[in-house]
């Protein structure tokens, strides 16, 4: 298999030389950029497996990066940030970052979670046929990756796709955050839970016209149910 080129952007040269050091050891080919102009431009031009991605960037910031890439593709995206705030963390999953890492991190965790992200990314774009999965006026099809209510498609990112076929596969079951981060994300989050009910909204939103409701089961987890 070719190598997987990974694309850092960052405006620290040190916390880019890290990222490289790390990523090319475990074997990835690695290119990096300090501004977001630049990172569009590159990834415009031949788009990599994977960007990390800093907020903080001169020219255009990782926000505007994220929103512009989200708006083209499923890229995958790792977001990194100086910032702990809870509030940029769901900001940057809702605008369709893969993950999310706070600096200072630790270079090996780094690596791991983006291993995590593209395996998932391949398993995802795995083009081989498996059965649907029908449940009221909701059909999930694996193999397409599409959702339809009443025979109209509905658009889920990645991870939200993953997260309904998870649920639909534990209909009436009660699922832990940590149960669906190990489902769905493949690997220990080293993150915090809030990336699952962030997920979750967005979900609820997009099947409000179904006859599928995720319940909240206060100090469990979540249920997939069919309404009444």
């Amino acid at each position: 298999m070719p190598t997987q080129t990974i694309l850092v952007v960052d405006d620290e040269a040190n916390i880019r030389d890290l990222a490289r050091l790390y990523l090319e050891k475990d074997g990835y080919q690695v290119e990096t950029l300090g501004d977001g102009a630049a990172a569009l431009t590159r990834i415009r031009q031949d788009a990599p497996a994977l960007v990390v991605l800093d907020l903080m960037l001169p020219e255009v910031d990782g926000w505007e990066v994220c929103r512009r890439i989200r708006a083209e593709s499923n890229l995958p995206i790792l977001m990194l940030t100086a910032r702990d705030d809870d509030i940029d963390k769901i900001v940057g999953l809702e605008m369709g970052a893969d993950d999310y890492m706070t600096k200072p991190f630790n270079p090996r965790e780094l690596v791991a979670r983006v291993r995590a992200i593209l395996r998932r990314a391949e398993t995802s774009a795995d083009p081989s046929p498996s059965q649907s999965r029908a449940i009221g006026n909701v059909i999930l099809d694996p193999s397409s990756r599409e959702v339809t209510v009443n025979d109209e498609r509905v658009t889920l990112r990645s991870k939200e796709f993953d997260l309904l076929l998870a649920l639909m596969d534990h209909l009436n079951q009660v699922l832990s955050r940590e149960q669906l981060l190990d489902l769905v994300w493949g690997y220990e989050f080293y993150g915090q839970t809030r990336t699952v009910d962030v997920h979750i909204a967005h979900l609820r939103d997009k099947l409000s016209d179904s006859s599928l409701s995720i319940e909240t089961v206060w100090g469990m987890g979540y249920k997939l149910i069919e309404k009444e």
